[in-house]
């Protein structure tokens, strides 16, 4: 899945039809990448798990929602699922 491909998803999820705010949008799903990365989230191409996470952390990120803490909260309960997941982690990899 591509950027332009996640981003369209966000702004479908967000009732978003202009441009306007696409490279704001863009960002966050740059930043929410970086963050599943830095949490040893691994992943070979994006799935539907990977493009949900993003589109959550999009969701709670962009403007001032109303259900802010619930949506952080399911992000973060995503992220760490994944990061329990043998399909997004490199257990058992010899590292030595």
């Amino acid at each position: 899945m591509t950027t332009a491909e996640l981003l369209q998803m966000c702004k479908t999820s967000m009732r978003i039809t202009t441009d306007a705010y696409d490279s704001e949008i863009t960002g966050y799903i740059e930043a929410a990448l970086l963050d599943l990365g830095i949490a040893g989230v691994e992943y070979d191409a994006v799935d539907n798990l990977v493009a949900k996470a993003v589109m959550t952390y999009v969701r709670f990120s962009f403007g001032a929602p109303d259900n802010y803490d619930k949506l952080k909260a399911s992000y973060d309960e995503q992220k760490a699922q994944m990061q329990n997941a043998t399909n997004y982690t490199n257990w058992g990899v010899n590292n030595g």
